[in-house]
């Protein structure tokens, strides 16, 4: 029996992952909601969402001392990072003055700013919230079966900004084009969330429950 770890370190509901991913698991794959390290070590593949500030979200991974494990599975095994979950594998994030991160991949996470208007000229909310295309970048296994330009649900304020173009897989219009999907190696990461983003969402945790890691 294979085993889908996603990681819960205290930051949101993460019930919606779990059932989405239990809606479209393999018949010999079983999905948990896990704490501990070791748990976290004994996946096959790990989903790692997330939402909140990065500097709590940095201090609940610190307090649990899972920082070392993450660094370890995300290079070893198919990892999927979801909102904030993408956000803090970054080097570091401009939210609360700035804060480091996991250092993961390599770029920093930086605030919408405010005066953004769109095609028509009106001012746009910050938060960046609802549903919006992901132009998908460049192929990739977890885009299999997904139309480009599908609709996905955000809910964010700040977005990544990688060091390299090489690793964009998404992105998203919204005032500028951000960078909403991110893919390196074993680590697939975006910043919509698939659970609640219908069919193209669904689709996308499907893939994840396939995908050996790589392009």
């Amino acid at each position: 029996m294979k085993f889908v770890a996603v990681v819960d370190y205290g930051m949101g509901n993460l019930r919606s992952v779990v059932k989405a991913l239990e809606h479209v698991a393999p018949a010999d794959t079983r999905v948990r909601l896990v704490e501990g390290a070791d748990d976290i070590l004994e996946a096959d593949r790990v989903v790692f969402p997330g939402q909140g500030a990065a500097r709590d979200c940095m201090a609940a991974l610190r307090d649990r001392k899972l920082i070392p494990v993450l660094t370890e599975v995300a290079t070893t095994r198919p990892f999927l990072g979801i909102c904030m979950g993408l956000q803090v594998l970054m080097d570091r994030s401009d939210e609360n003055g700035g804060t480091d991160c996991l250092g993961l991949i390599a770029g920093g996470v930086r605030r919408f700013e405010d005066h953004q208007v769109d095609a028509q000229g009106q001012r746009l909310k910050i938060p960046h919230m609802g549903w919006n295309q992901v132009h998908q970048a460049r192929a990739h296994p977890l885009w299999e079966g997904i139309d480009q330009d599908s609709r996905f649900y955000f809910v964010h304020s700040y977005h990544v900004v990688p060091s390299s173009y090489q690793i964009v897989a998404g992105t998203t219009q919204y005032g500028l084009p951000f960078a909403s999907a991110l893919a390196q190696d074993h680590i697939f990461a975006i910043q919509c969330h698939p659970e609640k983003s219908a069919a193209p969402g669904l689709t996308l945790l499907k893939n994840f429950m396939h995908w050996t890691g790589g392009v």
